[in-house]
């Protein structure tokens, strides 16, 4: 019990439970985005693979963090419209679609590295994000300006989809595409927009990872945070401050079993706190995805003119 109290009183792990969070709020927001508009998008694994080596090698190469993130969000935005060719223009399945995306990234990601750094049995290292000491805010001068960036897009993406046309449309596409097609706004169009931005935002999320939690990329270190986004929104139930709340919930699990075993003070296995945050997680996520009301669109191609 001292053990806990100590952790869960030391700011250092709050602001390791935000620096846990910051790939899932950005990865949850984007998954959400795809879905709000109808189209499931399992392709966010792969994609939060590629972002973070794309991210990387550009930083590698020479050009600044921000031009990394940059092309993060393109190679993410690019697999994005790719996914939205063959889901939304095509009407393939969007589970085969979202599936291959996530190998065919994922892969591609892995032969770039091989590719790039034949000889090299240590992954080569750049100079990440510094945390924003002089924000002067407790646990949040802790982070870098991709942790703010994250905080900041959930009430943005709140008040686009909560309080302008184009998220009313958004949100309407999801749940009546004859009704959005019969104001003259194209189906296809605006969910082919809204799953490349929300896969852009996937992109950035990987990005964190190589550029601002660690100084590398190595493989298998995205290591199933896609699939805890897809789980994550229905937690949310489509709804950006849910989804915040959630990622903070697995993030605060996660760094706990951190902390439980670097304390000296677990008396069970090892392999119990590293099973923790997701057995909890599925639980609250059984809880809350009862009573979950899903966008009555998802998965459902849409052709013109069809009833």
């Amino acid at each position: 019990m001292t053990a806990w109290l100590d952790i869960l009183s030391n700011l250092t792990f709050w602001g390791a439970v935000l620096r846990v969070a910051t790939p899932l709020i950005l990865g949850t927001l984007g998954v959400l985005l795809c879905e709000r508009c109808g189209v499931l998008h399992l392709g966010i694994e792969g994609i939060m693979v590629a972002g973070a080596f794309a991210g990387w090698l550009t930083v590698y190469a020479g050009h600044g963090l921000w031009a990394g993130v940059a092309v993060a969000a393109l190679t993410g935005a690019a697999f994005g419209l790719l996914h939205a060719l063959l889901t939304v223009w095509l009407a393939l399945s969007q589970h085969v679609s979202g599936l291959g995306i996530t190998l065919f990234a994922t892969a591609l990601s892995y032969y770039g590295y091989r590719v790039s750094f034949p000889k090299v049995n240590t992954p080569p290292t750049i100079e990440p994000f510094t945390p924003m000491a002089w924000l002067g805010v407790p646990v949040l001068q802790a982070q870098t300006p991709l942790t703010l960036l994250a905080l900041l897009l959930v009430p943005a993406l709140s008040w686009l989809l909560a309080r302008t046309p184009l998220g009313l449309a958004l949100r309407t596409v999801g749940e009546n595409p004859q009704a959005v097609e019969s104001q003259g706004i194209p189906v296809a169009t605006l969910r082919t927009g809204a799953v490349v931005a929300g896969s852009a935002l996937m992109g950035v999320a990987g990005a964190f990872l190589t550029l601002s939690a660690f100084n590398t990329f190595f493989f298998n270190m995205v290591n199933g945070r896609g699939w805890i986004c897809v789980a994550l929104v229905v937690f949310a139930s489509w709804r950006p401050g849910k989804a915040l709340a959630g990622a903070l919930l697995f993030a605060f699990f996660d760094a706990l079993q951190l902390r439980l075993q670097q304390s000296g003070d677990a008396w069970l296995p090892y392999q119990v706190y590293l099973m923790l945050p997701y057995l909890l997680s599925i639980l609250a996520l059984v809880l809350m995805a009862r009573k979950a009301a899903y966008p009555q669109a998802l998965m459902k191609p849409y052709r013109k003119g069809e009833r």
